[in-house]
Parts: structure tokens; sequence; C-alpha cells
């Protein structure tokens, strides 16, 4: 759907739609492009300045395209020790991207992260809401393809 499409939706709104018309556009193209500020800043005559300022408030609001599985690596203490610097190189080497990147075909974002607290686990990661606890670089391939068949299967 287009931008200009769920802006008609709001036709004569004021700014006090302005959430909830962000909320629609990142539903429907997976996040708020650069393009999708400056269009809604002239549908609702605010600044574009004030659109992104309102935006980047809140968390739940993405400025690029967000992964299928966002894999974040815990780099506490106890994960540290226990080699979560190894699953990070395994991550990269596996995915052929670099720690924050997208990879190119958007299932995989990866990087390394405060405490997940699960110190007794390590080491730990997290694929968006699941935990892997006490896992190895050996582990990372079969973790990948689990989730690529999953994706598959959708």
């Amino acid at each position: 759907m287009e931008i200009e499409t769920i802006l008609e939706k709001y036709t004569g709104s004021q700014r006090d739609n302005l959430i909830p018309i962000l909320e629609e556009i990142q539903e429907e193209r997976g996040f708020i492009s650069e393009e999708a500020i400056v269009k809604v800043s002239r549908f609702l005559k605010l600044p574009a300045s004030k659109i992104y300022g309102v935006a980047t408030f809140y968390d739940f609001f993405h400025f690029e395209r967000q992964p299928a599985y966002h894999i974040r690596v815990c780099n506490g203490i106890n994960c540290h020790l226990a080699g979560s610097d190894n699953i990070l190189r395994k991550l990269e080497e596996e995915l052929k991207v670099k720690a924050g990147q997208l990879t190119r075909d958007g299932i995989f974002k990866y990087e390394l992260t405060g405490c997940l607290g699960a110190c007794n686990s390590a080491p730990v990661i997290k694929i968006n809401d699941e935990f892997y606890s006490g896992i190895t670089a050996d582990d990372i391939s079969q973790i990948i393809e689990e989730c690529k068949m999953k994706i598959k299967e959708a």
C-alpha cells in the first residue's frame, strides 16, 4: 500500500493522528522511511523535524528495514569469558556481514549487546524473543539453518 493511500484515511486529520499514521506506515512497509516522514510532514503541515522527533522518541519505530531474525550476542562478563567473541566471529563468517549490518537477503542482523540476564547459561544469544544458552560457535551454523528453514516454511 502506498503512503498516500494510508494518508487518505486520515483526511482532515490534525497532529493528534501522527502516531497512528506512523504506526500504519510502519506496519505496511516495515519501517518509516525519509520519504514517509516528508509526506506525513506535508500532509499534516508540520515540519519534518517534528515528525522525526516524535518518531525517534518511541522505541517501536524503525527507520530501516527490519530483519526477520535479529540476533543479539550477549557480551556480559560471563558470556565474554565463555566465548561470545567466538560466536561473533562465526556469525560474521556465516552471514557475511559485520555486526549491525543487515544481510543482503534481509533475513538476519546481529549485534553485540550488554548483559541479557542469563549469566548462569553463558554464552547466550537471543534471536528475536528466543534465548539460546550455553552455545558455542559450532552451534551457529545449525541455528542459522533452522532460522532459514522457518522462513521457507512460512
